[in-house]
């Protein structure tokens, strides 16, 4: 008999939490390790969202335990809050607040997913979506896209992977780790699609504050509307409040969906802390004046990384839409002598390794997205670090 379950043997450890503990690792033995991998802003969590924290924290009634879907403020502010971010409107009881947005997915699989049922998953996709999926008993059904569309997949895509097992396709934009953003047309095409095909969507609207340039963030059930029967949305404050830390998410479906995924949680996690809940109700309630100097920077980085990027001969990336990523094609350098050394990587995997290693540089492997040849840069770190961090990459591949 297995001492450790077949479900959880079979999951694949977090390679971007796993690139950043290495480069960590290296950096507390003293090397001078630059680390493109970790997805979280780098500014504070704003002071008022912190003072409100320690207020909850004097507050008797915060040392209880509180309701399992959430405080019941917080669930209507995050209602509000959509209404006024994304227009689509829905009702506090229809919002359950997680622990943080990654929990948010899995429950959301959860309450969706029966064994054997599909999922359509694009890639590239967060390293998290297929394990998730797996774990609530679903099949991943990857959608390949490459930077020639954008890395944005096509209805005909769609018509083909559909089959009768299929029960949710994930939808993500902007999008970890391309950076990429469907156009408004394009939202509305595939919300349509999936009207018309009885397909529930998933769709993780976490980076929709966080989006450059003349593109724009449209929430799929408010353009269109009759999908909102068949839709669950998962966001959280982490990426847009400066807030990974405080793990506070949520998930927002129809009645039905969510009476049975509040029950879940409340046999599996109960409450989200109380203390993390206030912080949240004071983000989401708030004006957006801190967000926009944060998307103001990123904004900035964008451009400078994309730039720096694409000056390495044979290196290219589309330019980011939106989040905090570029997502370069490094297939170029692979299979060819590299750096002083003259290590030749047959994967894109080989190389990242090679790269921390010689150059003392962390990034994300496309593997772990799956889309092999490609790599993740977060440019949510200090200008000084990334630009001294890519310069590192171009001189050990010799630009």
């Amino acid at each position: 008999m297995n001492r450790t379950s077949a479900r959880l043997a079979a999951i694949a450890e977090s390679a971007t939490l796993a690139v950043d503990a290495k480069a960590k690792a290296l950096k507390a033995k003293g090397e001078n390790v630059i680390g493109f991998g970790a997805g979280e802003p780098d500014f504070p969590t704003p002071e008022n969202i912190v003072e409100a924290a320690v207020r909850a924290c004097r507050d008797p009634k915060h040392h209880k335990y509180s309701p399992a879907a959430g405080l019941p403020e917080l669930r209507e502010a995050i209602a509000v809050k959509t209404k006024r971010d994304s227009g689509f409107e829905c009702q506090a009881s229809q919002v359950l607040v997680t622990n943080g947005g990654k929990h948010a997915v899995f429950t959301a699989f959860a309450a969706l997913c029966d064994p054997g049922d599909e999922v359509i998953c694009p890639a590239p996709y967060w390293t998290t979506y297929p394990e998730a999926i797996t774990l609530a008993g679903g099949v991943p059904v990857v959608v390949q896209t490459d930077e020639s569309t954008g890395f944005k997949v096509t209805i005909e895509q769609l018509d083909a992977a559909l089959t009768p097992r299929t029960k949710v396709l994930l939808f993500v934009s902007p999008d970890n780790p391309s950076g990429a953003i469907y156009s408004p047309d394009e939202v509305e095409a595939i919300g349509r699609w999936a009207v018309d095909k009885g397909v529930w969507v998933l769709t993780d609207e976490i980076y929709e504050h966080l989006v450059y340039g003349d593109n724009r963030f449209v929430s799929m059930p408010t353009v269109v509307p009759e999908l909102a029967n068949q839709c669950i949305i998962v966001n959280g404050v982490a990426k847009t409040y400066a807030m990974t830390g405080w793990r506070v998410g949520w998930m927002i479906g129809p009645s039905d969906v969510m009476k049975a995924a509040i029950n879940f949680q409340s046999h599996s996690t109960s409450n989200v802390t109380n203390v993390a809940q206030v912080a949240a109700l004071e983000a989401v309630s708030g004006d957006l004046s801190a967000v926009a100097m944060m998307r103001e920077t990123f904004a900035r980085r964008a451009v400078t990384m994309h730039r720096m990027i694409n000056a390495i001969p044979g290196v290219s990336a589309i330019v980011p839409q939106g989040a905090f990523y570029c997502y370069p094609n490094f297939s170029s350098l692979l299979g060819r002598p590299l750096g002083p050394k003259g290590t030749v990587s047959a994967t894109t995997l080989e190389l990242a390794d090679v790269i921390l290693d010689e150059a003392k540089v962390a990034f994300v492997p496309g593997e772990a997205f799956g889309t092999p040849g490609y790599a993740r840069f977060s440019f949510a770190m200090a200008d000084a670090d990334m630009e001294e961090g890519i310069r590192r990459i171009a001189a050990f591949v010799g630009a």
